[in-house]
């Protein structure tokens, strides 16, 4: 007996091609990107991206809230650049007021 292996986005075009059904290029670009989501090397920069993002948000929302700043801790909780704004409040914006 024959087997193989068929991943997910493969049998989603399987299916594609046995019903006939016309592929926009919306469509095919949203297939791609799924074949894309297979490499291990995608999974483990966006588990790096995720680590690096809550690390920093955490220390930036520990910092605002240690510093009773209501409007920055709701703007580092609701905003998401990455780590970017968290670092700028961590070194420039909590600094000023832990000294004062």
């Amino acid at each position: 007996m024959f087997r193989f292996h068929l991943e997910l986005p493969d049998i989603i075009l399987l299916i594609i091609n046995k019903i006939k059904i016309m592929i926009t290029p919306k469509e095919q670009e949203l297939i791609n990107f799924v074949h894309k989501l297979n490499n291990p090397w995608f999974l483990a920069l966006f588990v790096a991206i995720a680590v690096w993002t809550i690390i920093w948000k955490g220390v930036a929302l520990w910092k605002a809230v240690k510093n009773n700043s209501m409007p920055w801790y709701v703007v580092l909780l609701l905003v998401n650049t990455l780590g970017i704004l968290e670092i700028i409040y961590i070194f420039f914006f909590s600094k000023k007021k832990a000294q004062q």
